[in-house]
């Protein structure tokens, strides 16, 4: 610390670089040059998706009865608005989200996190003690990088395409020997981000049975959280509907976390989990209760709304609109990119597709590639003038989207992970050609 600076905990103090998402959404929302610059790269959701006539419904409806959405617009309950916690539940219900039935819902507990999906993943990481997590590479990097910051280890399991590699996951617990003592919990995203692999379910029976026959060795609950964040949009026919870690959960170690941003709205910050009640649950409800006593009470009761009148319907619309720009990109990849591209994962479920490039063409930041999507190559004819139109073509390196102790960091610097949610067709194809020339120039020089 030098001299006269505020003195900050070893997270403050791992938290004063910016991270590469806080580096990119403050590059977006500052930089971001609307109708010029094209974005595959921030993971937002597509604006068309987003239900604005039923928010705007929804929010009359709840502050005109106020006898069920009671105090709307006051503070509201540390555990969650009890008409969402109603709501979500009959939403897995009546869909059996899961394969789940009422007599294993009615064992579990909901809470709602304050403010997202997010909120409550870094509620798991001020509660549990600090020591190893268990992922998949390509990681999660926005929740890995944070549990880094907060003084745990990262365990990168790589994936094929079926999800977590449960050989490789036997494996490396075994060469862990005495260190497997230090290992805290198994973070999982059902569909990978960045890489959209959907985990299928005989990979997740496998990896619950994994945990709990660690759990016995170690003689401690070991907790699997699976983010869902995507399950609801996985809109390939094809894919086997997911099940539940639940239905395979005999010890009490599984906990689901999801969320309504990807099919209503980012903005309303709904996150949700499930889990058995316990010391756990109730200390992250107390954590709720600590950063801001509950998520806003207002779009909490929007959300019950909408899953209580019009959810199925929205969720179909989301899914279609995804399908129908999947096949599109597959498309204009394979025809712009295909000679260069030597994998391309993604297309079934979410919003992303994950491309790894030939030897020779990098993405990392600072390469070829990078700065000629960025136009910061130094050439006026590639980059145009200071004040000039040339489009910028936002994406996200696979550099940090592999953990750099894993076993495949060094191919991240030839992935690249591009999002088709957020601008509208024709100007993916178009960012798509950009990136073809991109290429050619990487070869070249």
């Amino acid at each position: 610390m030098k001299p006269g600076e505020i003195a900050l905990s070893e997270y403050g103090y791992a938290s004063a670089t910016p991270s590469p998402v806080n580096r990119m959404m403050t590059d977006f929302t500052l930089n971001f040059r609307d109708g010029i610059d094209i974005n595959l790269g921030v993971g937002y959701v597509n604006e068309r998706t987003i239900p604005r006539i039923l928010i705007e419904e929804a929010q009359r409806e709840v502050l005109a009865h106020p006898e069920k959405y009671r105090v709307a617009l006051n503070y509201g309950g540390s555990k969650g608005s009890p008409n969402l916690i109603e709501s979500i539940r009959r939403y897995h219900l009546d869909n059996r989200i899961g394969g789940m039935d009422e007599e294993i819902l009615r064992a579990k507990e909901i809470i709602i996190g304050p403010n997202g999906a997010t909120s409550l993943l870094d509620g798991a990481a001020r509660l549990l003690k600090p020591g190893i997590v268990i992922t998949t590479d390509p990681i999660y990097y926005i929740y890995c990088n944070l549990l880094e910051r907060a003084g745990f280890q990262i365990m990168a399991v790589p994936e094929d395409e079926c999800g977590i590699r449960t050989d490789l996951l036997r494996r490396m617990i075994e060469e862990l020997g005495e260190s497997r003592k230090e290992i805290r919990f198994v973070y999982i995203v059902t569909v990978n981000n960045p890489t959209s692999t959907v985990l299928s379910n005989e990979r997740r029976r496998e990896l619950v049975r994994v945990v709990t026959e660690l759990s016995g060795s170690l003689k401690r609950k070991i907790p699997i959280i699976f983010d869902k964040a995507y399950e609801d949009l996985i809109h390939d026919p094809a894919v086997e509907k997911p099940e539940s870690g639940f239905l395979h959960d005999d010890t009490g170690i599984v906990y689901e976390v999801g969320t309504l941003s990807k099919v209503l709205a980012p903005a309303l910050r709904i996150g949700y989990m499930i889990g058995h009640p316990g010391a756990f649950m109730r200390a992250m409800v107390q954590r709720t209760s600590d950063v801001g006593f509950s998520a806003p009470l207002i779009t909490q009761e929007i959300a019950s709304y909408i899953l209580d009148h019009h959810i199925n319907e929205q969720v179909r619309w989301v899914r279609a609109g995804y399908r129908t720009r999947a096949i599109s990109v597959k498309r204009w990849i394979d025809e712009k990119l295909g000679g260069s591209v030597v994998d391309c994962r993604g297309g079934a479920a979410g919003f992303y597709y994950y491309l790894t490039f030939e030897e020779g063409v990098r993405t990392d930041e600072g390469s070829l590639l990078h700065r000629f999507l960025s136009r910061t190559t130094g050439d006026a004819d590639i980059d145009g003038p200071p004040d000039g139109r040339k489009p910028r073509v936002l994406y996200l390196p696979g550099e940090f989207c592999v953990h750099p102790g894993g076993e495949i960091g060094e191919v991240g610097r030839r992935q690249m992970r591009l999002s088709y949610g957020f601008e509208e067709p024709g100007r993916i194809e178009e960012a798509l050609g950009y990136m073809s020339e991109g290429v050619e120039y990487a070869r070249d020089g």
